[in-house]
């Protein structure tokens, strides 16, 4: 399958490395490679990494997996440049370089400049971070320069006026996003399309939320007789304009399982389109956290506080009513890490989080849910 904005990208799905497997506290590399090879075989070859993910391992983990085995015209690779590792002008090429070397590259297919919103991208106007990223790209070190991006239509429509040159966008997109204010996806993707801006979709199935769904949800999936996996990608897939859809996948059954339906990506039919529908309107009324389990807020907290892990811990108690997950909050989340009230809310987490949620509310009210029955089972211990 040709791609209608880039030839040189085989087909419309990527691969995502910011949620490769593990094996105790390391990445595990022998099945990543199995995946590597399922995911080409299957005649894909977009990959999209960041400095930042898996801690700084994701680079090396390509390296080892990826560039190190395959001949350079077999895969096409991304990387991004993220405000936290530069303060000036003068150390973005030296960044870039280090990049180079721990993917094992000469260059890269797409750079993006990463997480763009309007705060920080003031500081990458500053260093002249645009400016270096095309000159890098006329150097052949770059082929095309990009952004991702966690913001509004507004600000979105801002940055690439400034920066026309920008060829490619990547935004959060996916369905039960889509439509709502707070995320402002569809609006963000209309901006895109006024700019004829070519749209690389992140978090299409929102950080795992829209495979993990409650049984009322699944048995609409089993009437559109698809998996939950395939109605989420296939519905990122399906606007126009979307020239890639990433998937961050983290076993070998689900690159095995996701392009066997995105190898040949269809739209969504009028009845997996009705089921999609029905099953946003559910979770919806669920009024879940919208956590995508990135862990930049985890990254960044200096009470060593399991985020995302205590949000999902909440939604299971009450969403299922699972009061496993009390237990699970004291044995597992709180052992060597700081509970939900020892935030000291300093506001780190809230401003690395791309979904600007109020995390120090969520954590207070976290504490509030979790740390009484803790109390009480430490008397009864």
């Amino acid at each position: 399958m040709t791609n209608p904005y880039f030839p040189e990208i085989h087909g419309i799905f990527g691969f995502g490395c910011m949620r490769f497997p593990k094996a105790g506290d390391e990445i595990d590399r022998a099945q990543v490679c199995q995946m590597v090879d399922a995911f080409l075989e299957a005649g894909l070859n977009y990959f999209d990494t960041a400095h930042g993910y898996h801690s700084g391992l994701s680079e090396p983990t390509l390296k080892a997996c990826l560039t190190s085995r395959y001949p350079r015209d077999r895969f096409l690779l991304t990387d991004k440049l993220t405000d936290e590792f530069f303060k000036s002008e003068e150390e973005i090429r030296p960044f870039f370089e280090s990049q180079l070397e721990a993917c094992g590259v000469d260059y890269f297919d797409f750079y993006l400049m990463h997480a763009q919103n309007i705060r920080n991208f003031e500081h990458f106007k500053a260093c002249r971070a645009y400016e270096t990223a095309f000159a890098l790209k006329a150097e052949g070190k770059i082929r095309h320069v990009g952004i991702s991006f966690h913001d509004t239509a507004e600000n979105l429509d801002k940055i690439l006026n400034a920066y026309p040159e920008i060829e490619v966008v990547q935004i959060q997109f996916n369905y039960l996003d889509d439509g709502d204010p707070a995320v402002d996806s569809r609006r963000v993707f209309e901006t895109c399309v006024k700019h004829n801006k070519p749209v690389i979709v992140m978090e299409p199935i929102k950080g795992g939320t829209l495979t993990n769904l409650p049984e009322e949800c699944l048995a609409l999936c089993r009437e559109a007789d698809r998996s939950p996996a395939e109605l989420a990608l296939r519905y990122a897939a399906s606007p126009e304009q979307m020239c890639m859809v990433l998937s961050g996948m983290s076993s070998l059954e689900q690159v095995k399982e996701n392009v066997s339906f995105m190898a040949e990506a269809m739209p969504l039919d009028a009845a997996e389109l009705d089921a999609v529908e029905r099953i946003r309107i559910h979770l919806r009324s669920l009024k879940l956290i919208g956590c995508t389990g990135c862990r930049y807020c985890v990254d960044g907290c200096p009470m060593g506080i399991l985020i995302p892990d205590m949000f999902q811990a909440l939604d299971f108690r009450n969403e299922k009513h699972d009061w496993n997950q009390d237990r699970y909050y004291r044995r597992v989340l709180t052992v060597d890490h700081g509970a939900a009230s020892a935030c000291i809310g300093c506001g780190a987490c809230e401003m690395s989080c791309p979904q600007n949620l109020p995390i120090r509310d969520y954590l207070a009210q976290i504490a509030d849910r979790f740390e009484p029955w803790l109390k009480k089972e430490e008397d009864s211990d």
